[in-house]
Order: C-alpha cells, then structure tokens, then sequence
C-alpha cells in the first residue's frame, strides 16, 4: 500500500471533444419493420419506454410497450453489465406467468440499442397517483392492494428451483392500471436468491431494509420495502426524505385515523430491522393480512375533536418565521434552469465556465455556467447520490453501482474508475493530489487523483456516506455505525474516535481546530480536533442529516425537526432558528451576510446570518434536498423536481 505525499502535479489536458445528445425514437419510426413507435410513455437514465403499434394485426389497433436500453457507456465494463442486466429483465419475465406482471412478447437488439417488448398497461403509477391525491389512503383499499402485491410478491419468492426477489418496491414500480388492478413493473433489478451470497446495495434508498445496504437480498427484503411503501401511502411521508430506518419513530394512526392497531402492527413488523423479525416472506405477509381483512368489517376511527388551546395530531402547515416571529415571502427569479431526468439531490461543483451535477437518473451532468445549456453527461451504472467535486482539470464523482469516476472536466471522457465493494453516497473531497471518499463497504479511501491507484484505506467497520473533511494533516469523517473518525493524513492510520449515539451520515466542518459534525440522534458535536474529546453537544429535536458550515464564529446546521439553527462555535449556545415546514435535510451555504438552504417543504430559502430574517425564498414545487453551491453572486442547487436552478443571491 502507497504512502500520500503533498507533492504537486502539473494539471492534466484533455482533448476536446463535441458533445452529443442522446436522440431516442420518434413517432413513426419502425423496429423490426414490425413496431411503430406512437409516443413517450417515460424516460431514465439508460432507458426509454415507448408506446408503439403492432403492425401485424393491420385491421386491429393493438398496442404495446417498447422498453429500448441504450448501451452507450464509454467503458466495455459497464457496457457489458447494462447488456446482461437488460437480458436477465428479459429472460425472468418470459418465465414469470402472473395477471400483476407485465408479458414480454419479444426481445431484440439493434445496434447499439436493445428492446424489450411487454404488454400496455394503461393507468398511472402509485408515485403520480400520490401527487394527484389530498388524504392518505384509506385502510380499506391499502388492504386490497397489499393483498394483490403480496400475490405478485409471492409468485416471484416461490420460483423454482431459487426465489426470485424484487428488491425495488416503491411506489412508482407498482401500476394502477384502468381496471384499478394492481400491477408489478420494472424488473431491471431483481435477482434470483442464492443463500449467503453478498453482493451490491441496488434498490431506492428509503425503502430498502437495511441488510440490502449491505448487499444481502432475500425475500424478507421485499417484504420490508412493501411495508415501506404502505407506510408512505398510508402517511403520505415520503422515506427518501426521512432518516432510513426510523418508521417506528412514525406511527401511522396519528396520520390516518382509518388505521386500525392491527393493520398498523401488520406493517411495522414488516418494517423491523432484524429480517428474523418480519414476515418471512410475501406469502407469510398476505396470510396475515387476509385474516385482517376476513375478521370484520373495518371501522374507521373518528379525528379526536379538537378542543380549544390544543394542537390536532394531524400537523397543519404554517408560515415561514423565524424565532423573532417576523413573517415574509419575497421571492426570487431563475437565470435559467436545466432538466434532467430524475430526482437532483447532490451539491453541484462549479468551475469558471462549468457546473458540474449526479443525478439519480445515473448520469453526472457538465452544464454551461452561463445559460444552463447542456455540455455533456457521464452515465454510470447505477444512481447517482454522492456530490462531485472538481480538482485539476478532473471531475470525481462515486456513483451507487460501487466505483468512484475521474472524468475530464472539459471532454467528459472517462479517465479513469476505481471500484470498491459497495455503493458509494460519500461525496469525494480532492487535496493534495489525491481524492478521498467513503464507501458503504466500511472503509475510507484515498486515491491518487493521476491514476485511481490506491494510497491506502482504511477501516472504519460501518458504511461511510459522511464526506471526509481533509486538512493538511488529517482526515475526519463520519460513519453510520455512529462514529467519527480522526486519520493521520500520510497513512490513513485511525488518531482518534468518538462515538455518537447513531449514525453520523453529516460531513464534519472544521474551524479553529474543532470538527463539528450532526448525527441522527438529534445531536450535534463539537470534538476537539487533537483528541476527539467533546467541548459541547446541541440538541435538536430529530435526526441530524445536514452537514454544517462554520461562519464568523457561527455554526449553521439544518434539522429534520424542520429548521434551521445557528449555534455559537465556542460554547455551542443556540443564536437563533428559522422554521420551515418541512425537513432541512440540505446543507447550508454561507456568502457574505446571507444563508442559503433548502426544505423538504420544496422552498429554497435565504435568510441574514445576524438574525434569520427572511430575504426571499424561492418555490420549486418539490423538496428541496441539495445544498447550494454559490459562486459570483448565483446560487446553484437542484431539486427532486428534476431541474436544477440558477438564482440570485
């Protein structure tokens, strides 16, 4: 294993290159001489799902769904992994026969382009019909379509001769279709089951138990994510946005009085964290939930009435304010905005004439600075959670399919990957030549930033999703078995660790030899950067996953409690809060007298440094989970909305 030096390289050049876009099927086109595209029915980051026409039944209109998966990673090994991954989606579901799973009625390939075709399903996914509801579901037809997914669950879990598990339940894989039939969708993912074998975390963060974090899935697994699901339709409190793993701090009957204590403890032992615990599979689950539903008649549980002077258990949205109990709500315009293709919940990394951004839809983006038109995009293999960061002309970023990319700032070309043992949500910090990051595998690494090759790693024994703060002695960093960590820069070998009481996913920041870092357990640090040992703790009210910024002796931090706290660095007194109404799970950025955040509520939000007031927010209709990035006065920062936004500070 190599020794860091902090010895400087000359900066590498790339070769220009003309970027180009993708260009999917049009209305009309013909595959096959058979199918003729008819429209967009979705679109992700290596694939496209089309409505076309059968042409052989030319006196009958009969139409089909046409998935199409564009092999166009630049690296053979990914090409390879996206080809076998498309065949095995095609190869499973010609041998599934079940009404809640769609038919594949042929399988192609052309060029650089393999199509699946499947039966249409006409209705809407669960994730769209969520949007268009006001009330939770009601327990009644929750019941109903548990029932039917545990059917289809259960189909896959008893295959032979190994189960099969789905190890993606969510709510946009599940469709409503016009008969309000529940049905099974997107099978990219699923695996057959091989006792004892270990592989890569694939699923959605939120909804997947926490043994598939670290590789493990077993039709136990499945059973949890669909107890996930029915907690966020039953709730309307969508998982991505919570701390993972903490629905037994979330009842459901407090929420959704059409819940009976039965169903509700149905659900939450599907939700345990220890699979022992739960359901042992889908036809375990709906055994139980039949006898729910035969016992009786389910009765519907009055609101409790409301008496004066007393808070509803439903919480009622509320204006913006600060502690100082001023109200306002200016707005701001966008420069420009930019699209993609799924959720944007990283930080964007910005260059002189670049903003660099990791979308969910797999890709990392390189937009213009100045009008927000697209430059080029990197796919990789899986989301992309982890925030990239620039260094020398290169562009890092890790990417949930486990390797961590070096990519030409200016080319978007690939130069060069670095594979671990688990997916990777660590955002990359870059000094001194090497670049730096954690992996859900349990170790830090640290990377020659010339050629990927490994200086050292080290073990930290719990996956590491903090972003390592990097000084020029030392590296500090957080793990979700609750620790922080103090490395000696040269060797990676472990000074000191202190302990919180649950996970640390936030990224330390560090001021006049302190690291302050938020944990889930409410709490946040204040550790003396020589010896680990605490000069103070704050409380919040609920889990900590904003990582702080420290600003004239002013420790910013956000809160899944809803607000926004600056907390005096030196003897960790509380100045003031801003409330939103939603979770501030956004890392907060200072410039000049203002700073900047977002909200789950889907606000981004300005506010003075000196006392919380509000100087504008901004409505992006979705939450807000990305932390903004300003440079010359704009702010950048995205949102679950798809679009990334350039506004005025």
């Amino acid at each position: 294993m190599g020794r860091l030096t902090t010895r400087q390289l000359p900066g590498k050049q790339g070769r220009k290159k003309k970027a180009t876009a993708k260009i999917g099927l049009q209305p009309g086109d013909m595959l096959q001489d058979r199918y003729r595209i008819v429209g967009v029915l979705g679109a992700g980051g290596f694939s496209s799902v089309y409505q076309a026409r059968d042409m052989r039944f030319p006196n009958v209109t009969k139409l089909c769904a046409v998935k199409e998966m564009v092999i166009s990673a630049p690296d053979p090994k990914i090409r390879e992994l996206t080809i076998q991954s498309f065949e095995r989606e095609a190869s499973m579901l010609a041998m599934l026969d079940h009404p809640a799973i769609p038919d594949v009625s042929d399988y192609f390939t052309e060029k650089d382009r393999s199509y699946l075709v499947l039966d249409l399903i006409r209705g809407k996914d669960l994730d769209h019909w969520l949007e268009e509801q006001t009330e939770p579901l009601d327990q009644e037809r929750a019941l109903d379509w548990a029932i039917q997914l545990c059917d289809a669950l259960g189909h896959l879990h008893h295959q032979k001769p190994s189960p099969i598990v789905f190890r993606d339940m969510k709510p946009s894989n599940i469709m409503l279709d016009h008969h309000s039939r529940i049905r099974l969708i997107d099978f990219g993912i699923a695996k057959i089951f091989e006792g004892g074998n270990k592989g890569t975390m694939i699923g959605t963060e939120g909804y997947s138990p926490p043994e598939q974090y670290r590789g493990l899935a077993t039709p136990a697994g499945d059973v949890y994510a669909l107890g996930a699901t029915l907690h966020h339709l039953l709730t309307r409190q969508d998982p991505r946005l919570e701390p993972p793993f903490t629905f037994a701090e979330r009842p459901i009957r407090p929420l959704n009085h059409s819940v009976t204590p039965a169903f509700e403890a149905i659900i939450m032992r599907c939700l345990a964290y220890d699979p022992k615990e739960r359901f042992a599979n889908a036809t375990a689950l709906k055994e139980a939930l039949e006898l729910l539903a035969n016992s009786a008649t389910v009765v519907s549980e009055p609101a409790p009435p409301i008496i004066a002077g007393q808070k509803s258990a439903v919480p009622t949205p509320v204006a913006a304010k600060t502690s100082t109990g001023s109200v306002a709500s200016p707005t701001v315009q966008p420069l420009w905005v930019f699209k993609c293709e799924d959720e944007i919940r990283s930080k964007a990394a910005v260059t002189d004439n670049r903003v660099l951004i990791s979308v969910y839809d797999n890709n990392l983006y390189a937009v213009n600075k100045a009008n927000g038109e697209f430059v080029w995009k990197y796919p990789t293999a899986d989301g992309v959670g982890a925030s990239p960061c620039v260094y020398d002309e290169m562009v890092f970023v890790g990417s949930s399919d486990t390797m961590m990319y070096a990519v030409d700032l200016r080319t978007g070309r690939k130069i060069w990957h670095f594979e671990t043992s688990g997916s990777i949500y660590s955002s990359p910090t870059a000094r001194f030549e090497h670049v730096f990051f954690g992996s859900d595998d349990g170790y830090l690494y640290a990377l020659n930033v010339k050629h990927g090759r490994s200086a050292w790693k080290t073990n930290a024994f719990s996956a590491v999703r903090s972003s390592p703060y990097v000084d020029e002695e030392r590296v500090f960093f957080g793990t979700e078995g609750g620790y922080i960590y103090c490395l000696e820069l040269s060797t990676g070998k472990t000074k000191w660790q202190a302990q919180a009481r649950r996970a640390v996913t936030s990224s330390p920041a560090f001021a006049e030899e302190i690291v302050f870092v938020g944990s889930l357990d409410a709490t946040v640090y204040a550790l003396d950067a020589a010896t680990g040992w605490a000069i103070w703790r704050f409380r919040t009210r609920r889990p900590i996953i904003s990582s702080p910024v420290v600003h004239d002796g002013v420790v910013y931090i956000g809160s899944s409690d809803g607000s926004l706290y600056a907390i005096d660095m030196n003897s960790g007194r509380q100045l003031w809060t801003y409330d939103t109404d939603g979770q501030v799970n956004s890392s907060p950025t200072v410039w000049q007298d203002a700073v900047y955040f977002g909200s789950t509520d889907g606000f981004v939000y300005s506010v003075s440094c000196k006392r919380g007031d509000l100087r504008w927010r901004f409505d992006t209709g979705k939450p807000v989970i990305s932390s903004p990035t300003i440079d010359d006065g704009i702010v950048y920062i995205g949102s679950t909305n798809h679009l990334l936004y350039a506004l005025p500070a």
